[in-house]
């Protein structure tokens, strides 16, 4: 069987020289995986130059395969290639090209022969079509992200720490801050820790204060999930615990510190406005009643030590962070794409929803962008009522949206926290993130949907 041949090709409106150097930074791999691939780094050794290896494990259902690339052809500026060793395929050979369109622009071009293994020859359209969504994702996400970091490279890179890192939005971060040339630091409770860690153990009132040293910034994410079960009288303690004494625990030991770290980026979440109907939620609007809202006050009211310690505080008040990777999205997929989703009670209430690659670069430029401070919106600016968003789903995946959830259903599923996270109505409007100029990758919903699910309709770009 003769050897196809695809080519992918995308005018980026940045330098040459940036878009090359991106490929070599740590998390590029993790960065260009749609969320909808299973694929892990098993292994890597060196980066791009010749010689350098990748190991990746691959899953297709419940099959995993390994594939092992080596980099070889690479010109400094210009071009590298990475040719399987180990893999699916009987020959598999990527040229990664990069040419300048002048000096602030510049085509990135994919190139791949490879040739199927004997016998799967019907497979070559699908195989066609996959690679086509693979790097229409791979290109706007490379644009994107190099535009994200250029935006706030007056900021210089930064020494990160990060809580919370293996989490949806935890683990997709170190990787798109990595890439922006920043050293990120982990912080953990594993023991021994890890390389690159720094050990905590909010149980026991712990945090390795010594290792804090040299922190430029810190992003707290950690604390036990909210949306994880009913919300039993032991699970509310739990996430109480976690996220304000433990927020409390760490923001104590920054302001401890000779030297704290210029900013704290801390999660908070919507649910500070509790069920709000109609009503537009800019950051100065008041707090709601429930159990949720006033976790949220209380969360927030524990950066206070950071703060009086004269470190730049952003409590991020996040909407529902899509991804089909995780979280409220991946949850509603498998009904949706078998045809059996709809809205749940009434659909009337309004969701304020935000992309993960919006939610990551909100978190960015809350660290670089020195007017913002105290609590800041991290929804998209168009916030959906449940009906438009589930339609819209629907729409995005080709399927109906013919079955509702009734409200009294999701109650007795969920109970306390069907109403908070479910049933409750809160129109958020990202005032300061629209006041200090951040750009939103996906401000429609529809738009994100189809980026995240690979169903965009663009055909440009490859031959």
């Amino acid at each position: 069987m003769k050897a196809e041949i695809f080519v992918y090709r995308t005018l980026i409106e940045a330098p040459a020289g940036e878009v090359f150097a991106w490929h070599t930074w740590p998390g590029v791999i993790e960065r260009l995986t749609p969320p909808w691939e299973r694929v892990k780094v098993l292994e890597r050794t060196g980066g791009i130059e010749n010689g350098a290896r990748v190991a990746l494990r691959m899953k297709a259902g419940p099959l995993g395969m390994r594939w092992v690339a080596e980099h070889r052809d690479y010109v400094e500026g210009r071009q590298f290639k990475d040719v399987q060793i180990a893999g699916p395929f009987r020959r598999w050979e990527h040229t990664h090209l990069v040419e300048p369109d002048g000096p602030a622009a510049c085509y990135l071009e994919d190139r791949i022969e490879y040739a199927l293994p004997l016998g799967l020859g019907l497979a070559r359209g699908h195989v066609r079509r996959r690679l086509e969504r693979l790097f229409r994702y791979r290109h706007r996400t490379t644009a994107e992200d190099i535009a994200a970091h250029m935006a706030h490279r007056g900021a210089g890179p930064m020494r990160i720490l990060v809580s919370g890192s293996t989490g949806l939005i935890g683990s997709a971060l170190i990787p798109f801050l990595q890439t922006g040339e920043h050293e990120v630091v982990r912080l953990v409770r594993s023991k021994p820790k890890p390389p690159e860690s720094i050990r905590w153990a909010p149980e026991d009132s712990f945090v390795d204060e010594a290792g804090l040293r040299g922190i430029d910034a810190v992003v707290h994410l950690a604390g036990e999930s909210i949306a994880g079960g009913r919300w039993t009288k032991a699970r509310k303690a739990r996430i109480y615990l976690s996220r304000v004494e433990g927020t409390r625990l760490l923001t104590e030991a920054l302001a401890r510190m000779d030297r704290p770290p210029r900013v704290m980026v801390c999660a908070s979440a919507i649910g500070y406005y509790g069920d709000r109907g109609d009503e537009l939620l800019e950051e100065d609007s008041g707090h709601g009643r429930d159990f949720l809202a006033g976790l949220c006050v209380d969360w927030e009211a524990a950066v206070e030590p950071a703060w009086k310690a004269g470190v730049r505080v952003v409590s991020l008040r996040t909407g529902i962070v899509l991804s089909p990777a995780g979280g409220a999205l991946a949850k509603m997929l498998p009904p949706f794409r078998m045809g059996l989703g709809g809205r749940f009670g009434s659909g009337e209430q309004y969701m304020s929803w935000i992309s993960l690659d919006d939610q990551l670069g909100a978190i960015l430029h809350a660290l670089a962008t020195g007017p913002l401070e105290g609590p800041v919106n991290a929804t998209a600016p168009n916030p959906m009522t449940n009906r438009r968003f589930t339609e819209t789903l629907a729409k995005v995946l080709a399927r109906p949206a013919l079955f509702p959830v009734p409200a009294a259903a999701a109650r007795l599923a969920f109970g306390e926290m069907a109403q908070a996270l479910l049933l409750a109505s809160q129109r958020v409007v990202p005032a300061k993130l629209l006041a200090t100029e951040f750009r939103f990758r996906h401000p429609e919903l529809e738009g994100a949907l189809r980026h995240l699910l690979g169903r965009s309709k663009e055909t440009s770009g490859h031959s």
